[in-house]
Formats: C-alpha cells, structure tokens, sequence
C-alpha cells in the first residue's frame, strides 16, 4: 500500500516536535523546564515522550497549556524485537489507563539490577564507583539508565561527550553491556492502542537490522496496527530522511517528527529545529493539530 502524494499541507506552516525527554526519565530539564525551551525554540505541537513512563504529563500539559502551545500526550517504550532493544513512541494516549500503567510497571521492573551490573562491568574495566556516579544524575529512581551513566562517564573524564561513551562504553560488545529483556512489541502496540493512542516507531535508522530483518519488522508492526514512523529525527542524516520517507510511503504509515531531545548540550540539533517532512507524507498530528 503506498500513500497518496499530498500536494499541499494546511499544516506545513506548524512546527511540530514530537519527541522529547524529562527528568521523570533519562532527560536533564524538568518536564516544565522542557516546555518552556521548546516554546522558546518555536515549537508550536509538542508531546513529552519519557521512557517507560507518563509521571511528567501533568505537569508538561500546564506548562504547554501557560506557553500557548498545543500538547499531545506520550511516551516512549522500550521493546525487545529479534534480540534487539527498539524504542516505540505512543502519541495522544490516554495516560490513565489502566492496562498501559500496569504494562510501564513491568516494563520498568529490572532496571535497577541492570544498573547495578552495569557498574560491575565498568569496574572490571578500571572504571569505579560508577552506581553511585550515575544516580547523581537520575531524577526518577526507577528508571536509571545508560544515559546517567554515560553522563558520568563524562564527569569524570574518561570521554568527552556523551556522543563518545555510546561508542566505546555501554553497547553490545562494550564494558557495561548489559542486555535487558523489554517488553515485546505486540505488547507495545496494544498498551498504546488500548489507550487509544498511535504506535510509531522511534529513530528507525539506529536500529542495527539487515533490510530483510526491518522488512519482517514493519510487517508485523503494520499487522499489530502500528500506525508511524519516525521519518526526520535528531539521529537521522539527511539521507536517511529521504530513505524513511520511501519505508513510511512504501509500508503506509504515518510520519512523525521529533528531535529526541535529552540535554542542551548532549544534542543537536535542538528541540523544534529539525526540518520539515516531506509533502509526499500524511503527518501523524494531521488529526490532533488546531
């Protein structure tokens, strides 16, 4: 199924930013303090998508509401997909609901353990006291997680950026790897759904897939009523905003934009400043924007 070419947008002129993150999980800025930069930076629909969690909705609603920008309700969680950990954004949940907070608790259950063994790893590779280091940076205890200690990492010196520790430190076949089991997707999928919200699919192209892999993953994710793809977003090159655009028409899914927003200085480019999607594309908030 391929999308209709749209020729022209009523909402082209709206600048949308539909990923983003708070204290409430692996973020620097209060969910208040996230609103107020993106209002600053001219974003005009935005949506708050911490990880395994919706703690921080109430309050980024009021401050959205106050700055005069239209919120959308989200979140962002984690899936274990083929062995491989993939992110899904829910956009425009319900963030009651009951079935998605029971499934975030679960989700969420483990974290601390991995932690802990993540510091073990790190020790073993010369590198103390990297718990206690890592939870100087966490706002939510819950949800520890390899951005704090990457943080950390920084602090003390052993990388200069962030950007740095995730290529030598903390992924698959690095000191202080540690896999963890996620949800799986058709959970995901229907906690999102059920809450009546939009699956989508976070940053695709940081996913380390063979093309036969991704093709098996979009079909199911399609099957199970996933409804978006992330086309442009903080990670994603240029090229890669042209190749995604090709997947979302060739699958038939929605496109969503977001700039993944952690930190004023761990990101660029900024909350609101990513370019627009491509006019061939039916954007996920076409429904929700005023």
């Amino acid at each position: 199924m391929s999308i209709q070419v749209i020729n022209t947008d009523p909402f082209a002129s709206l600048n949308v930013d539909l990923h983003c993150h708070s204290t409430v999980s692996d973020g620097v800025l209060s969910p208040a303090e996230v609103a107020q930069r993106a209002h600053a930076q001219g974003v005009d629909v935005w949506a708050l998508t911490d990880h395994d969690e919706v703690g921080g909705i109430v309050a980024a609603r009021e401050a959205a509401t106050d700055l005069g920008m239209q919120f959308v309700t989200g979140l962002e969680i984690s899936v274990t997909w083929a062995n491989k950990t993939i992110h899904i954004v829910g956009l425009n949940i319900d963030e009651n609901n009951p079935d998605l907070l029971a499934g975030l608790i679960k989700t969420r259950s483990g974290r601390q353990r991995r932690a802990e063994d993540m510091a073990a790893d790190l020790a073993k590779a010369g590198i103390s006291n990297c718990y206690a280091g890592a939870l100087k940076y966490v706002g939510n205890p819950d949800l520890i997680s390899r951005s704090h200690f990457a943080r950390y990492l920084v602090e003390i010196g052993v990388c200069e950026d962030v950007s740095a520790v995730f290529k030598s430190y903390l992924i698959e076949g690095k000191p202080g790897y540690v896999p963890h089991r996620w949800a799986n997707l058709t959970e995901a999928v229907n906690w999102i759904k059920g809450a009546g919200g939009v699956a989508v699919v976070a940053h695709p192209g940081r996913y380390d897939l063979s093309p036969l892999a991704f093709d098996a993953f979009f079909n199911e994710f399609k099957a199970l009523g996933g409804g978006a793809i992330e086309v442009v977003t903080g990670s994603h090159t240029v090229d890669q905003y042209d190749e995604y655009t090709k997947i979302a028409s060739r699958y038939g899914f929605m496109a969503s934009r977001g700039s993944d927003f952690h930190a004023p200085d761990e990101h660029s480019p900024d909350l609101g400043q990513l370019p627009n999607l491509s006019k061939e594309l039916i954007p996920v908030w076409r429904t929700w924007a005023k």
